[in-house]
């Protein structure tokens, strides 16, 4: 269960960690607007595009792999294969992360799918 707790903490995190790259192309693009966040970032292209892509689907893949995190853990399924389906989402969305940043778009879908077929995962061991 330990494993589990420690992976949801740290996909909980992702999103405001992987902002730091977004906050970097903010700012380049002549100074953190941190009074229209939103419409600056509407504005960006190129990495500050992707940067903010991966900020926002991070949110969006924590909230697929929760459900799936907590109904393993309330229904003691807390073996194995749920330590390493937690593990493998986290691991690919670091992956993500990078090749998002870096434009490698066939290995970031790939990766992607991996990442959601773990979060669907922890969901069919609880049933």
């Amino acid at each position: 269960m330990t494993t589990i707790l420690i992976c949801l903490a740290i996909a909980t995190i992702m999103p405001i960690l992987f902002k730091a790259p977004l906050a970097v192309a903010m700012n380049q693009q002549g100074g953190y607007d941190n009074r229209h966040p939103r419409a600056q970032q509407s504005q960006l292209s190129g990495f500050g595009g992707r940067a903010k892509a991966v900020h926002e689907n991070s949110f969006e893949a924590l909230i697929m792999f929760t459900p799936g995190a907590l109904a393993a853990i309330v229904t003691h399924q807390v073996g194995d294969i749920a330590q390493y389906l937690a593990i493998t989402f986290i691991i690919a969305r670091t992956i993500y992360a990078f090749c998002y940043w870096f434009n490698i778009h066939v290995l970031r879908s790939v990766v992607w799918l991996v990442g959601f077929i773990c979060s669907i995962g922890l969901l069919v061991i609880s049933i």
